[in-house]
């Protein structure tokens, strides 16, 4: 039985909203929204960070299953730079939501920062994808779409090792942008290289 709660608010329809990708510096945010049934259980459903890989892709086509509805969304690298990331993985949140199939009368939300969506009241939930089943089941689907995108664009670019790490600003990452330059997918308003580097992208 799963320690997480099974919703916030028993008597509606309430989707769990979660994103993945904030601190990359390279490829989009991606976002999932997620309404469960209310007898939804798995056990080994948590917070994506807290799981294998091989946990978050046993638990994704379970969750698309089960789920009355899901959807994922992404904001591309360049409308982070121009509306900032904050802003963005409210957007792809947002865009997620509105795909879904049934309309949710309630959305919680992982982290402290929200912006209204539609007429559809709102609660933001600190660390929420390790207290609520349905923002678990999102930043589940969140990280494994983002992932596999990221190990798509590494054979476009298979300098940075996307393919391992997704895009976060790992050593490897930032000494590939150092040696090699930034590409289109990267996000040019993010320190890409070691501050202490001097780096121009005019070369």
């Amino acid at each position: 039985m799963s320690k997480l709660l099974p919703y916030l608010n028993a008597d509606l329809i309430e989707a769990g909203c979660d994103e993945a990708g904030r601190g990359c510096l390279a490829g989009p945010v991606v976002a999932a929204a997620v309404i469960l049934p209310h007898d939804f259980d798995n056990e080994l459903l948590n917070d994506s960070k807290q799981l294998t890989e091989r946990q978050r892709y046993k638990l994704r086509p379970i969750i698309e299953e089960k789920a009355i509805a899901w959807a994922v969304a992404e904001v591309s690298n360049v409308e982070i730079d121009e509306i900032n990331i904050l802003n963005a993985s409210i957007l792809a949140m947002h865009r997620a939501l509105d795909k879904l199939t049934e309309r949710p009368q309630f959305v919680i939300v992982d982290g402290n920062k929200f912006k209204k969506y539609r007429d559809v009241p709102h609660q933001t939930i600190v660390k929420g994808d390790g207290k609520y089943m349905s923002i678990a089941a999102a930043s589940v689907l969140a990280k494994t779409y983002r992932d596999d995108l990221m190990k798509q664009l590494h054979n476009e670019f298979p300098d940075y090792n996307w393919a391992k790490n997704k895009g976060y600003p790992t050593v490897e990452h930032r000494k590939a942008i150092e040696r090699v330059g930034a590409t289109k997918y990267h996000r040019m308003t993010f320190q890409l290289v070691d501050p202490q580097l001097s780096f121009d992208f005019g070369e």
